[in-house]
């Protein structure tokens, strides 16, 4: 087994762990509202590191076609021209409530690669994830296919991000993954603290650790770099001048550019996303602890009259 089918390997075996009967039945209510588009349903994020199904689940919903995921041309095309849509869904009976963002297989292999200049699939999906629901064994392996080349290219945007530029560099691995997530939220304009974006990685740091040295092997491998050694708490690698100074010189350009996707998908979710104003503030005020007040006349048209609002976040920080 080479070095990429062993990191493959790590990924399946997680993404084939349990999920919580919750879990389950609000990915039922999913493939119930978009049919047999959908190939897999995957969930992630802060519910799933607690092992709880309370507040608001994660949930990446991955079908075929756009078209036939929506009824209406209309989501179908929102989603083509900038994947992916964000929907709610609750099942009230049960107190379940998630969010759920629609992509197509084709998009969400192609925002997990280096190549990407969206860092919202492979920011997440270097993360622990379960499959919650899919259509066969070739879904399951398209996933972890796809979850092993975010972990590369997040392996591969964090040693452009460590500080120093000497060929040889040890690395803190905690360091490391902290590093990483403080700048991939940044570029995406999300409001959790400092504290919040640490606990990732804290939360299971020998996971991140064997997926780090599992995806530093395959850079090594494929002879980007040199891996010296690695253990549970650093890394050391050789790397050359002239392709860390590229790495880091594509970040400054894909940065911004990162972050204008994701105001264009925030504004693109006033459209997909019912309710989506409550909720959005309810997690800003939930991350930062600010406390947002609304007129009513932002709260029925917001995308005209709240930008004064948004401006203000932007300004204090709640928004970065």
């Amino acid at each position: 087994m080479n070095a990429r089918e062993t990191l493959e390997a790590l990924f399946r075996t997680e993404l084939s762990g349990p999920v919580l009967p919750g879990v389950q039945r609000v990915a039922d209510a999913i493939r119930a509202r978009h049919g047999e588009a959908v190939v897999a349903l995957l969930f992630y994020g802060s519910c799933l590191r607690r092992g709880v199904t309370e507040g608001v689940l994660d949930i990446y919903a991955i079908v075929d076609s756009y078209r036939g995921a929506y009824r209406s041309p209309l989501p179908a095309l929102l989603a083509a021209a900038l994947p992916p849509n964000v929907h709610y869904v609750e099942l009230l009976a049960e107190n379940l409530r998630a969010k759920y963002a629609l992509i197509s297989l084709a998009d969400f292999r192609q925002r997990a690669t280096l190549a990407s200049l969206d860092c919202r699939i492979w920011s997440r999906f270097c993360q622990p994830a379960r499959i919650a629901w899919a259509r066969d064994d070739r879904a399951r392996d398209a996933l972890a296919e796809a979850a092993a080349e975010a972990a590369l290219t997040m392996a591969a945007r964090m040693l452009a991000w460590a500080p120093g530029a000497a060929r040889e560099r040890t690395l803190d691995a905690r360091v490391l993954w902290a590093g990483a997530f403080q700048q991939t939220y940044r570029a995406e304009l999300r409001s959790e603290q400092t504290g919040s974006i640490e606990a990732i990685a804290a939360a299971d740091p020998a996971r991140y650790a064997a997926v780090l040295r599992a995806a530093l092997n395959v850079l090594a491998e494929r002879g980007e770099l040199e891996l010296l050694g690695a253990s549970e708490g650093a890394v050391r690698v050789a790397q050359g001048a002239p392709a860390l100074a590229r790495a880091r010189r594509a970040w400054r350009v894909r940065r911004p550019l990162a972050k204008a996707l994701a105001i264009a998908g925030l504004l693109k979710t006033a459209f997909t996303f019912q309710g989506w104003l409550p909720y959005v503030v309810w997690k800003l005020e939930r991350h930062s602890g600010a406390k947002i007040e609304l007129s009513d006349r932002q709260r029925r048209r917001p995308l005209i009259y709240a930008w004064p609002v948004i401006l203000r976040l932007l300004r204090s920080g709640v928004l970065r």
